[in-house]
């Protein structure tokens, strides 16, 4: 393994550790460059800022997750993300508790969308409102995935992901003409 990964590892591992312990407006690059022994200008090689190293840490370990599954379709990532992200709970509850610019939660919005767009457009193809339920859809998904991850004790991810496709389907069944209002 090339050394910046052996870095970028040990720093991933070290902020993870310190998110179980402390809320992360609470941790500075000072502090994450301490625990982990190494100086801030190494951090500053590898990091724009926490920001960047919380999103890295999603990005590689995410797409690890998808590669090692070989998943077909889009619930097929779905459920894998889901998966990996209730084995990592405590870590995506803090950084999605995090809002605003830079925050892991815009960067988890920006890379899924796509995902979710293409199931929603999987599933309600061939509708005159195709579009509309697509976008609905994608982000109707995505806030309730922050609210499953961050609201409580979140139901086992096969659970909920089954759930999510149930309704999914059902509302891609829906004839539209047989729901209009008089």
């Amino acid at each position: 393994m090339p050394d910046s990964s052996l870095t970028k590892r040990a720093l991933a591992k070290t902020m993870k550790k310190l998110m179980a312990q402390y809320p992360f407006a609470k941790i500075s690059v000072g502090e994450i460059c301490e625990a982990c022994g190494m100086s801030r200008k190494s951090f500053y090689y590898h990091f724009r800022d926490k920001y960047d190293l919380v999103n890295w840490i999603f990005d590689t370990e995410f797409i690890e997750v998808i590669q090692k599954g070989g998943y077909k379709n889009g619930f097929g990532i779905l459920g894998g993300m889901c998966r990996y992200f209730y084995e990592e709970q405590g870590f995506y509850r803090a950084a999605l508790a995090v809002e605003g610019q830079n925050s892991f939660r815009d960067h988890f919005t920006e890379v899924i969308t796509p995902v979710m767009y293409s199931i929603a457009q999987e599933l309600f193809s061939n509708r005159e409102d195709e579009e509309f339920f697509s976008v609905f859809f994608s982000d109707a998904v995505l806030a309730s995935i922050i609210r499953w991850l961050t609201k409580g004790t979140p139901m086992p991810a096969e659970e909920y992901v089954a759930r999510l496709k149930n309704l999914a389907q059902g509302l891609s069944r829906l004839d539209p003409k047989s729901r209009e209002e008089n």
